[in-house]
């Protein structure tokens, strides 16, 4: 499978594609629309869906311009449907200076705990939350994107609506740190790392 990301906003969140067998997903469209669809264009890919690990909206801006490009579902946890037209659950609301962030409902609600199968891809969706109450990671083969729950030597804030920091580093303990060491584990923001390293490195955790 190939991964690719892609930064982008003001606040540098990253962006996922992922492609296989002539078939791609979206992760968490957070901004620059058409950046992300320079990107899908070169990988002579179809995309088949927008999947979101948690709708911050340093994570949605680009998703209704993206679904409608190409004509495409999004999927989110059924704990963060409603924060997709709210700019305050969402927390655009906080920033005045960008406007409110907004998209439209979720064609699908992910059922936590369960694999998903689109097109080619099968994953497992499993609950991350602590930075936001509807976080979620998604676990394929040999990786993990995992949003904003944890980052290459740090974890997500737990200051924000909803956050909880009990909560992340139980998430991250129960349903990351239980992977393979050897699993890549993309995050948010910020560089790939892998779960062994965060496991032994982390200072939130050591």
């Amino acid at each position: 499978m190939n991964i690719q990301q892609i930064v982008t906003g003001p606040v540098r969140e990253n962006c996922y594609l992922l492609w296989q067998k002539n078939e791609l997903l979206i992760i968490d469209p957070g901004e620059d629309a058409k950046k992300i669809v320079a990107a899908i264009t070169k990988t002579n890919a179809v995309p088949l869906a927008i999947l979101l690990t948690h709708t911050h909206y340093d994570h949605i801006g680009a998703v209704d311009e993206i679904r409608d490009t190409y004509h495409i579902p999004v999927y989110v946890s059924p704990q963060e449907q409603d924060w997709l037209q709210n700019p305050m659950k969402n927390l655009s609301g906080r920033h005045p200076e960008l406007g409110p962030i907004t998209a439209r409902n979720a064609e699908y609600e992910f059922e936590l705990n369960s694999q998903v199968t689109i097109g080619s891809f099968s994953f497992l969706v499993v609950p991350t939350p602590g930075h936001s109450i509807g976080s979620v990671s998604f676990i394929f083969d040999d990786f993990v994107v995992c949003g904003d729950a944890l980052f290459k030597g740090s974890i997500g804030r737990t200051d924000l609506y909803t956050g909880n920091l009990e909560q992340l580093l139980e998430s991250i303990q129960t349903q990351l740190f239980s992977l393979p060491d050897y699993f890549s584990a993309f995050p948010g923001h910020g560089e790939k790392t892998t779960i062994g390293h965060e496991k032994t490195t982390n200072p939130f955790f050591n």
